[in-house]
């Protein structure tokens, strides 16, 4: 493990101001011989869901076609290693905390956020390693992200838009897609995904005026389940393909943004057809519509009681979620549905729990072990009874699920959701 106190040294280095720049990192970077510049070809990812989904398919069929492939991801589960992946591999801890110590020495006790500082000690760390390509995350919006020191990706994909840290991008759709937005390039092709039509509209006028040619999904492509798979659409070819091995009908708009990149990157970085199905069927992406099927958690349930966890944290999301399990109950009316449900102070979670109105029967809320910023369980209540839904408070996750368990011998899924660091603190014990 990266030992804590590096991270918490670098965590006091943060500006006591809001300044919305990317002069704090441009200087380290400088002084670091600006690695920005010595990287391989890059993909910028933003958006506001389905960007790491995304990532993970163009990881596993870029993995499948035998190209190497850097990965930078955040925020992690687990491990903070899990962030950068290395022509494959995570990145070792060894060298993780070498290079942060030397991004803590180069910046010499100078303000910089810790997204800042560790994203410079990532583009070193994959400047220093080879690979193919560098698939690279947005943090936070896009102009003023981190990421967006970089000047000339090979492409970028701006994934779902929908509200979220409103305090930092904007009240509405429109000022989020704006900032989302600022990772267009002069020149540079973009794939841009499903989006509510308020945003495609401003990313697209964005794109015109700077000179970005895009390919929009239903415009360029268009993605789509059948009974064999998916079908991927464009002018001029239709492909059918194995259906998304992540579950929800939302990966398949991801695995369609994924497609749309590869397709306009096979001149330079060509992937079979093999790998793209291999691509498609073997990705993998932690706390997304997870079961867990190992685990402490599994002892607390009965033999027709099933686990569930997922990471997803605004309401889109959540709607997206309430989808996918509405069909489980489709496909099993008898099959009852109830939620662990666990949050930050800084979400509206009365706003993410309406999305299971109808469709959960129930809901144990509970605090983010670790989280200094965590919404208690009893305020984490009353925001589920505001949504018109049955809720009471748990002290922590093992009493939820045990309660939740035992109040029915009939088929039951429990999902444990609302944070990612909810799904983290869940993981560290069932992988």
């Amino acid at each position: 493990m990266v030992p804590d106190p590096i991270l918490e040294r670098l965590a006091r280095l943060h500006p006591k101001a809001i300044d919305l720049t990317l002069s704090r990192l441009e200087r380290l970077l400088a002084d670091l011989g600006h690695p920005e510049n010595k990287l391989p070809p890059v993909i910028h990812v933003a958006g506001t869901n389905g960007k790491g989904s995304t990532i993970a398919f163009l990881r596993a069929m870029y993995t499948a076609a035998q190209h190497r492939v850097h990965v930078y991801t955040s925020p992690h589960l687990v491990r903070f290693a899990e962030r950068f992946v290395l022509a494959g591999i995570d990145i070792s801890d060894t060298v993780l905390s070498a290079v942060l110590e030397e991004c803590e020495r180069l910046n010499n006790g100078r303000a910089i956020t810790l997204f800042e500082i560790t994203t410079a000690a990532g583009l070193t760390a994959f400047s220093r390693s080879p690979a193919d390509l560098l698939l690279l995350e947005v943090g936070l919006g896009g102009r003023f992200d981190a990421t967006n020191v970089i000047d000339r990706p090979a492409l970028s994909v701006i994934t779902a838009i929908s509200l979220d840290h409103q305090h930092y991008l904007g009240e509405t759709i429109e000022e989020i897609a704006f900032e989302k937005a600022g990772i267009l390039k002069p020149g540079i092709p973009a794939v841009i995904a499903k989006q509510p039509e308020a945003a495609l509209s401003v990313i697209l006028e964005e794109a015109d005026r700077i000179g970005a040619p895009t390919v929009a999904c239903g415009r360029d492509w268009i993605v789509e389940a059948d009974s064999d798979g998916l079908l991927f659409r464009t002018p001029n070819m239709l492909r059918r393909l194995p259906a998304p091995g992540l579950p929800g009908a939302h990966q398949f708009d991801n695995a369609g943004a994924a497609l749309a990149t590869v397709a306009l990157l096979q001149s330079h970085f060509p992937v079979s057809p093999s790998a793209i199905n291999t691509g498609l069927t073997n990705v993998r992406w932690p706390a997304r519509l997870q079961e867990l099927k190992r685990g402490p958690l599994l002892n607390e349930l009965n033999n027709r009681t099933s686990l569930w966890l997922d990471g997803g944290h605004n309401a889109d999301a959540a709607r997206v979620i309430a989808a996918e399990v509405n069909q489980w109950k489709a496909n099993n009316p008898e099959l009852r549905i109830d939620l662990v449900f666990g949050t930050l102070n800084t979400r509206p979670a009365a706003d993410f729990l309406a999305a299971f109105l109808g469709t959960v029967t129930s809901v144990r809320t509970v605090p983010i072990p670790g989280q200094v910023n965590t919404l208690s369980a009893d305020e984490a209540a009353k925001s589920a009874r505001h949504a018109n839904l049955d809720a009471k408070a748990s002290p922590d996750i093992k009493s939820a699920v045990k309660e939740l368990a035992g109040m029915i011998s009939g088929p039951q899924a429990i999902l444990i959701c609302g944070s990612l660091y909810l799904a983290g603190t869940v993981l560290k014990d069932h992988t």
